[in-house]
């Protein structure tokens, strides 16, 4: 690890951490500490918070869950990629699996993720050694238990990230001023990952649900949160990994998928706590400004704020609708695009999410909308009109929030672990999954899929519906890497893209172009969005699956917009700059490489195969 980094992390205790400003979000109005010394910092409940936000702030910025570990770590998969053409050494090299060790986009994340444990380190190490955790009043001892299970439970989301995205990166569970050695050797990412779930086992039963600390709200670890965490990482160390050039799984991964159907079912039974929203759109929007997530839905998100790089956000600037500069909303959106097959994969007339998950229309330079092409949608749950902007204003933070843990995830883990155990689904496993499709297919609840009956059957309904429920929320790719699917999902895409190409099996009916008017953009909800775009022919979804007049000169008063003949073998599959996924190799760039100055920094740690 750079030298000089970890020294900066050391004693930033109270800290960076302590540099942050008072806020909207709850969690971080505190008062700054005088000193750095330990022996005062964790003396004080209030000094002790303002360290543990030290190490919530890791999360936050750039270069953690406000920008690249969001929005490009978890690129590409069957859902979304990254806009734009190749180059190894910048976002669109992660996208499309071709990152090279010196990738701009790598580096810094990596450290900061880094940051975020050490700082986490310093707080397990002093925390339950204080005289507060052991000797103070009855409200100490449980505010201090509170706070170290909160510091185990950071670091191991931090430790999570780089597992699932390094592998068997170097981890270290003491602050660095007492390790053997700066400079750390791999480590068996399983062996993690079990300290890592005990950790979280131990945080749990220290830590309040949501109701219990109402003053946290989703913006830090609750115990709902920490079981949900645990469920996640649970199934991640009972999935399939890449280990050397070989993907394996272990031989007790079900040990794991008994655990996450057990914290599942925890955070399920317990509804008052976390429920599901009835409403998809409105958990996004939540993300944006006043609460529109009474279920508590959101379990778990990274709070952005203060209109700077390193912890707010550029959610809804970089990624979501794309806004044109000339409009009044000012720039905004587009960094990220939707697979063309993957608007198709959802029920084109039933299913709502479709129309919140991607950007169907576009904001034009006179404020109105009018509808991309097939091959130029981009990502829809994050858009700067759900902010309050400032058009005029060249800002590209809004203090959108990212959506880590949803109780929706919850369900799905359920009936995913619980399928794996008992060989087939259960009915508390169908109802879990009916329950976030019939939130899905609000008003056609009847209609939703037939739950299949054998495991492998629901096995596949599982890795449908998480695509659907979960597009643009950067887990597919991980969703699949678990699952051993990765190649295979995207050589099923590229099949896909090439029937859509020919307009053959389910794409017979999709036209070659839509011919569209611009139309006022009533910031109303996404699914009237669309029915009320300008598209001759008939309503949206009618013309989406209809052939259409098939040339491209458009009706008089209509703009022509290609819409299948957007869509090309070569800027889909065969391009090196554009092409899906172009330079991905199984059992190989399932992980990240090691960015080069980290391994020149510590040459006891090994570069990830194949880099």
């Amino acid at each position: 690890m750079n030298n000089k980094f970890i020294k900066s992390a050391l004693m930033v205790i109270a800290v960076g951490a302590l540099s942050i400003t008072s806020s909207c979000k709850k969690y971080l109005d505190v008062q700054s500490p005088s000193t750095s010394s330990p022996d005062v910092v964790f003396e004080s409940t209030e000094n002790t918070n303002a360290a543990l936000i030290g190490v919530y702030n890791r999360l936050c910025g750039d270069n953690g869950y406000g920008s690249r570990i969001s929005t490009l770590f978890g690129i590409t998969a069957d859902d979304f990629k990254t806009s734009g053409s190749y180059s190894s050494s910048d976002r669109r090299g992660i996208s499309m699996y071709g990152a090279s060790s010196d990738n701009t986009d790598l580096i810094n994340p990596f450290l900061q993720l880094y940051q975020g444990v050490e700082r986490a380190n310093i707080c397990i190490k002093y925390i339950p050694a204080s005289k507060l955790y052991n000797e103070g009043s009855e409200d100490q001892k449980t505010i201090m238990k509170r706070y170290y299970g909160e510091a185990l439970t950071l670091r191991a989301q931090f430790l999570h990230e780089l597992i699932r995205n390094w592998g068997d990166v170097p981890a270290s569970f003491v602050p660095s001023a007492d390790a053997e050695t700066l400079y750390g050797p791999n480590v068996d990412r399983n062996k993690t990952y079990d300290r890592i779930i005990a950790d979280l086992k131990i945080a749990e039963d220290l830590v309040p649900w949501r109701s219990g600390i109402t003053e946290y709200g989703s913006f830090r670890f609750t115990k709902g949160a920490i079981k949900g965490l645990r469920a996640r990482l649970a199934l991640a160390r009972g999935g399939y990994y890449l280990k050397g050039s070989q993907t394996t799984r272990s031989s007790d991964y079900l040990t794991y998928y008994k655990i996450a159907m057990d914290e599942c079912l925890d955070i399920m039974n317990n509804r008052a706590e976390h429920n599901l929203n009835p409403s998809f759109e409105n958990v996004f929007k939540t993300l944006h400004g006043p609460r529109l997530d009474d279920a508590h839905e959101l379990i778990f998100e990274v709070a952005s704020f203060g209109s700077n790089a390193s912890t707010d956000s550029k959610l809804g600037y970089y990624n979501g609708i794309r806004f044109n500069a000339a409009s009044t909303f000012g720039t905004g959106g587009g960094g990220m695009n939707a697979i063309p097959t993957y608007f198709y994969d959802f029920d084109v007339t039933k299913d709502c999410r479709r129309d919140v998950t991607i950007g169907v229309f576009e904001i034009t330079g006179t404020s109105k909308k009018i509808i991309n092409t097939l091959f130029n949608m981009t990502d829809g749950k994050f858009r700067k009109s759900w902010t309050t902007f400032n058009g005029s204003s060249a800002a590209q933070t809004f203090g959108v929030n990212w959506p880590l843990l949803r109780f929706s995830d919850v369900l799905l883990m359920y009936a995913e672990a619980s399928n794996e155990i008992n060989g087939a689904p259960t009915a508390a496993a169908v109802t879990a999954l009916q329950e976030v499709q019939k939130r899905a297919y609000v008003g056609f609840e009847a209609q939703i899929p037939v739950a299949p009956a054998d495991k492998t059957g629901f096995f596949n309904a599982i890795v449908k519906e998480r695509l659907l429920e979960f597009g643009g929320e950067a887990i597919r790719k991980y969703d699949l890497i678990r699952w051993n699917l990765l190649g295979s999902k995207f050589d099923e895409t590229r099949t896909k893209i090439r029937a859509l190409i020919a307009g053959t099996g389910a794409y017979a009916g999709v036209p070659d172009y839509i011919y569209a008017k611009e139309g006022t953009y009533l910031l109303g909800t996404s699914v009237n969005e669309v029915a009320t775009l300008d598209l001759y022919g008939g309503t949206p979804n009618n013309v989406f699956v209809s052939p259409g007049l098939g040339v491209s000169t458009a009706p008089s008063g209509y703009t022509t917009k290609n819409w299948r003949k957007a869509v090309t073998e070569e800027n889909s599959i065969t391009s090196t700059s554009t092409g899906i996924a172009y330079y991905f190799e199984a059992n190989k760039k399932e992980l990240f490489p090691y960015p080069k100055t980290a391994l020149i920094e510590n040459t006891n740690m090994v570069q990830n195969f194949g880099y």
